[in-house]
């Protein structure tokens, strides 16, 4: 078994009032930190498990059993912004920059997940790794952060599809094929 460390952002009740609290210890989220800042409440895991997608379906079926606790998403996954993708990479900003921009490097670096155009961009690290593995041939630590992304993006498509007009699952299917959605948590 392996610890795994994420954070799941939670909506409900106010997990930080002693009910609260002694009803997560008994769910078994004794290897939990809870928060808030900013009016946003989270959850930090450190849950050992043989997989990490077993840690986070674990954690968030544990936290789930609090009556009208809803995990929305994983914070930060799979996302990172040019000040983190340097720090990972061991590089300066400004030398990423260069990459992103194309200036220097081999080019075709990864384009962001954002508004391109917006001051402040993410990409997915999943492809930023695999495009500094394959185009600067630099060997990187082995990430999970694509299993990160694809559970924050199942639980945000459960979030809104809870909150969708009845008509809009159809719309859904359409969009994602049927088959993805029968598979998704709920």
């Amino acid at each position: 078994m392996s610890a795994f460390h994420f954070t799941l952002i939670v909506e409900g009740p106010d997990l930080q009032e002693q009910s609260c609290i002694d009803a997560l210890f008994e769910a078994g989220c004794d290897d939990a930190a809870i928060g808030r800042s900013d009016g946003v409440q989270f959850a930090d895991f450190d849950r050992e498990a043989a997989t990490l997608d077993r840690a986070i379906l674990t954690a968030v079926d544990d936290l789930e059993k609090l009556q009208g606790v809803e995990v929305v998403r994983i914070a930060d996954a799979g996302l990172a912004s040019l000040a983190d993708i340097a720090a990972r990479l061991g590089r300066t900003r400004e030398s990423v920059r260069l990459l992103v921009s194309g200036a220097r490097g081999p080019g075709g670096f990864p384009k962001p997940v954002t508004d391109p155009r917006g001051r402040y961009r993410l990409w997915r690290w999943s492809d930023v790794e695999r495009w500094c593995v394959e185009r600067l041939g630099e060997a990187l630590p082995i990430s999970q952060d694509e299993v990160t992304a694809a559970f924050s993006a199942a639980l945000e498509l459960r979030h809104f599809r809870r909150a969708m007009a009845p008509a809009s699952p159809i719309t859904l299917r359409e969009l994602v094929g049927a088959d993805e959605l029968r598979t998704s948590p709920e």
